[in-house]
């Protein structure tokens, strides 16, 4: 509820706080991090769990160049080395976790 468009795919309109997103997204990053093929569970997390309409995609949004994302979310991406998968992200969409693939 405390982006910048409080509603997804997935929820007409998101309810929870950024301080449960945190929490949720935290969960979910650790139990990324125990997987043991990290980009399949990823996309499989991705597609069940993400509000982005990339979770039609496991999450991918593609190639995409420095200025096409807001700053915080570009910021974390592009300080990644591909196979990486970031902390918690926090931008004006919301709470994330990026896997930098390329």
């Amino acid at each position: 509820r405390d982006s910048r468009r409080p509603s997804s795919w997935k929820e007409p309109t998101v309810t929870r706080s950024k301080e449960e997103a945190i929490e949720m997204v935290s969960a979910f990053r650790a139990q990324l991090a125990a997987a043991p093929d990290l980009p399949a569970a990823f996309a499989q997390l991705a597609s069940q769990e993400s509000h982005c309409s990339s979770a039609k995609q496991g999450g991918d949004l593609g190639p995409f160049g420095k200025g096409q994302m807001q700053k915080a979310f570009e910021d974390a991406t592009f300080a990644l080395q591909v196979g990486e998968m970031s902390g918690i992200v926090d931008s004006d969409s919301g709470i994330h976790i990026i896997l930098r693939t390329a």
